[in-house]
């Protein structure tokens, strides 16, 4: 039964990994950081967006941003 559940775990994202820990601390500076400006940006000026769903879709950017820095904090990998 250990077993089964030790095998089901490595399937999961493995956060001790060199490439994942990179990968998801600049993923989260990008969220938190380019998501509210320069996806906002984009979303009015290059894809013709309405105001108001650019702004929500920016702050959504944002809290998922900061939602995942929590996250990486949480479980140690950001210390």
């Amino acid at each position: 039964m250990t077993e089964k559940k030790e095998k089901s775990k490595s399937t999961r994202l493995n956060l001790n990994s060199k490439f994942w820990k990179t990968f998801l601390v600049i993923l989260a500076a990008f969220l938190t950081f380019a998501g509210p400006t320069y996806m906002v940006y984009a979303l009015l000026n290059v894809f013709k967006m309405n105001y108001f769903v650019s702004m929500a879709s920016g702050f959504a950017l944002f809290i998922a941003g900061l939602v995942l820095t929590w996250y990486l904090i949480k479980r140690k990998v950001i210390s």
